[in-house]
């Protein structure tokens, strides 16, 4: 019997067999592991020479704080413009779509820049100069404090008040001295962000300048999320990531326009009622009650706190006439200016807010007290919509819950 010689179909299939063949899955897998190797390799070279990585991180900051400065006009400017251009539209419909665009965008950015201007020639000068003041007159209003307080003390004998004469008495000298020392700081602090201002007028020109293309080539941008989109989101979930998306950017931009837009009326307002009830100090503490506002919650004590403590030291009375001012003014805010404005943007429940502003302002500061609201409202909706989801898979409605 003779031994059986492969023919030429064995040898190629045998060589067939022993050869590499491609494998897609594999591939994704190494190159998954290749990535998770690099990264894992950055992570620990930058915790390892962490001077030099913030170092770096710091200069990259820098070199793309302009494009961010545009960014962030560009969607706080965004709403006004869209509405510009609507009431545009009513009363020159002959005009085209482009050159109305442009003259509404040219509207916003003259009146949002001439109030920046307005804002440090004559606002920044007067609150340095009510700070200056009110350091002037520290000694001399402590002083007319402790009259105050005699002078109560012997008309009205029936009223004992000599223990809190005798404790300001006793602390007159740390407390002015400390009173001094906080807002002499202030002015140095004012001294920089004007001398940071002119520094950095470059950028912000930059910044003007991009967020202008921002504004104008939204389309293109847009088109462009949407390739990315399109690229790594299965086709079928497009229309749902385009909706959450959409969700999340109403939810997070009516916030912060709208809040910003009712701080500065609220800063208006307190100005005008000072002057026309003839309160000192009114740039100074309306700047503050404004500023201050723009926290949920606490904003309204956190601004009306330091006012009062300066007016206690001018005029008691004038203390309480500008306490019962502010409870007017955050009144009218709370029930009527606030909800006209904001609406439900956030739908979020009191004890939702008082902890987004508590973890945020313990992690990241005053920013974090005010965009601690809206970033906890987007994951409080992206938690919703997810249990929603869940609870459809098992065929359950959330309001069949109880």
């Amino acid at each position: 019997m003779k031994d059986h010689i492969p023919d030429t179909e064995d040898r190629n299939a045998g060589g067939r067999g022993h050869r590499f063949l491609k494998n897609n899955q594999y591939f994704t897998i190494c190159v998954y592991a290749f990535l998770l190797v690099v990264a894992s390799t950055i992570a620990i070279k930058a915790i390892i020479d962490f001077e030099r990585t913030r170092a770096f991180v710091t200069g990259l900051f820098r070199a793309v704080s302009p494009f961010m400065i545009a960014l962030l006009i560009a969607y706080v400017l965004t709403p006004f413009v869209k509405s510009v251009n609507r009431l545009l539209s009513r009363f020159f419909r002959r005009i085209p779509e482009r050159p109305r665009m442009v003259l509404s965008m040219l509207i916003v950015y003259l009146i949002g820049i001439g109030l920046l201007v307005a804002l440090l020639i004559y606002v920044l000068p007067e609150v340095v100069k009510n700070l200056m003041d009110l350091i002037n007159y520290i000694p001399a209003g402590y002083q007319a404090l402790l009259e105050f307080i005699s002078e109560i003390q012997e008309r009205f004998p029936s009223v004992n008040l000599s223990s809190i004469q005798s404790m300001l008495e006793n602390t007159q000298t740390d407390v002015i001295s400390g009173l001094q020392d906080i807002t002499g700081r202030v002015i140095p602090v004012l001294y920089t962000a004007s001398v940071s201002v002119v520094t950095w007028l470059a950028n912000f020109l930059i910044a003007i300048v991009v967020s202008v293309y921002m504004l104008y080539g939204k389309k293109p941008l847009l088109r462009i999320f949407k390739v990315i989109l399109y690229a790594v989101v299965p086709r079928d979930h497009v229309p749902l990531v385009k909706e959450i998306f959409q969700d999340c950017n109403h939810i997070f931009g009516q916030y912060v326009v709208s809040k910003m837009v009712d701080s500065l009326i609220i800063g208006v307002l307190c100005a005008i009622l000072m002057t026309i009830l003839r309160l000192p100090y009114v740039f100074l503490v309306s700047v503050f009650v404004g500023v201050t506002n723009m926290i949920p919650y606490f904003g309204p004590f956190i601004g009306a706190i330091p006012g009062i403590v300066i007016m206690l030291v001018i005029n008691p009375i004038k203390a309480l006439v500008f306490a019962i001012m502010i409870l007017c003014l955050q009144q009218f805010d709370g029930l009527w200016l606030g909800p006209k404005l904001m609406g439900s943007s956030t739908g979020m429940k009191p004890i939702w807010i008082i902890f987004a502003i508590t973890i945020g302002g313990k992690f990241f500061g005053v920013l974090g007290m005010f965009l601690g609201v809206p970033v906890v409202a987007i994951l409080a909706y992206l938690a919703e919509r997810y249990m929603r989801y869940r609870l459809d898979l098992k065929n359950i409605k959330l309001e069949e819950i109880q």
